[in-house]
């Protein structure tokens, strides 16, 4: 059995080419994309920070609430982006009909 490391580390590939496949649409709304985008900052700054809570406090990220609310801080902004590029693209859309 795969272990959630592996696992974890693996699902960057079809993450990225769904990045990919979407930078080449002219309909992907640009505020979107940057979500989309941002939410491979969450993994960067999530994995460091799950090592510091492992090192310095012996638990784990989800444990240490200081820690895991910063890191989440990024997951909210990308959603956030996400929203708002859908939003916009689906107020443009309602302007020209």
């Amino acid at each position: 059995m795969m272990s959630k490391g592996t696992l974890f580390a693996l699902s960057l590939f079809p993450y990225l080419g769904f990045l990919w496949f979407l930078s080449r649409s002219p309909q992907m709304p640009r505020f979107a994309l940057y979500g989309f985008y941002g939410t491979l900052v969450f993994v960067a700054v999530t994995i460091p920070a799950g090592i510091y809570a492992q090192v310095h406090y012996g638990e784990s990220l989800a444990n240490v609430d200081w820690l895991h609310g910063s890191a989440e801080v990024f997951l909210t902004l990308s959603n956030i982006l996400i929203v708002l590029g859908f939003w916009q693209a689906i107020k443009q859309l309602k302007i020209k009909h």
